[in-house]
């Protein structure tokens, strides 16, 4: 058995399980560094996942299928803020109402376009397929062990760390991004200097649930446009909703973040391949259920939101004015 290769592949594995937890967790930064708690993440990925394939598909384009998925969500953004920012609607209750309304939108269009017949096969597109191919970049790929493992992956891969790190640096260096952050820290002071709350909260929110909604693409595609009875998705809108906790609302560290969560994803598919490998040393991971395997994302999550809330760290990234409505009249 070629336990390199095995090794690479498990390292591969991480990176293509992480970067949709990433683009939804940077998404969800930026919605949250506005002011805003948008729990509705699953829903929002579930919109741009379906509506970003059948674009895609139809017009046998990855390019237009990321530019469908990211307008489908941020329209779905753009919902959240007209009923919470102009109508002053509860947030949590909005955002969970978003994700029933998200995954109702994205079986209704599939179940429609499957029984109609209508449903269109990922392989029989020529140019989805080679825009969703590896991309190696030249001599990192060539890196032993690792290089195969970090340096060899589609466009939305490495799309989704060039989001990460550009918002980071907006966030923390541009003009608006400070802007916001003031927004997201005390609305009052900031529309006192000048600053138009509503818009800034309007354009972050619909920029961030945009992002979400390439990331529901990336799963779409990454599963093949496989249409079933369970959600492309699967819990990763609530799994990116917990990171932003993890990565201390900072969109960098967000990569990281994910990257632990892709971990332990990928342990459930490739535990039994490294324990075949390896068996004095990790022979044991074949013991384990894969039940555990399936639960473990979902157990770190929880553990994380306890840790978080019990620590609360002096330097938390964590917006004063989270999840609280700003009436203007009471400035």
């Amino acid at each position: 058995m070629d336990k390199l290769g095995v090794v690479t592949s498990f390292i591969h594995n991480i990176v293509v399980y992480n970067i949709p937890l990433l683009y939804g967790t940077v998404g969800e930064i930026v919605v949250e560094k506005s002011g805003s708690l948008n729990l509705g993440v699953e829903g929002i990925m579930a919109v741009g996942a379906i509506i970003g394939y059948l674009c895609g598909c139809w017009t046998n384009s990855l390019l237009v299928g990321i530019l469908a998925a990211f307008l489908s969500a941020a329209l779905c953004g753009l919902l959240f803020a007209v009923l919470t920012v102009s109508l002053q609607a509860n947030q949590n209750i909005t955002g969970l109402t978003l994700t029933t309304f998200g995954l109702g939108v994205y079986f209704f269009i599939g179940n429609s376009m499957r029984s109609l017949k209508l449903w269109p096969a990922m392989g029989e597109y020529a140019g989805i397929k080679a825009g969703f191919a590896d991309l190696p970049i030249p001599l990192l790929s060539d890196i032993p062990l690792l290089g195969k493992g970090l340096f060899n992956h589609n466009l939305l891969v490495y799309l989704g760390i060039v989001i990460a790190i550009v918002m980071w640096w907006y966030l923390k260096h541009s003009a608006p991004g400070l802007r916001l952050r003031a927004v997201g820290e005390n609305p009052g002071a900031a529309d006192a200097v000048g600053i138009n709350v509503k818009r800034m909260k309007y354009l972050h929110i619909m920029l961030g649930c945009g992002i979400m909604g390439i990331g529901g693409y990336y799963m779409g595609l990454m599963m093949s446009g496989s249409f079933n009875a369970s959600c492309w998705i699967n819990g990763y809108g609530w799994i990116a909703v917990a990171l932003v906790i993890f990565a201390n609302w900072n969109p960098a560290m967000a990569i990281g973040g994910t990257f632990v969560f892709g971990f332990f994803n990928t342990l459930r598919v490739s535990g039994s391949s490294l324990a075949a490998a390896f068996p004095e040393a990790l022979g044991w991971l074949a013991k384990i259920p894969t039940q555990l395997y399936q639960a473990l994302p979902f157990v770190i999550t929880a553990i994380v939101l306890v840790v978080s809330s019990i620590t609360k760290k002096k330097n938390s990234g964590l917006p004063a004015a989270l999840g609280l409505n700003y009436f203007r009249e009471d400035r």
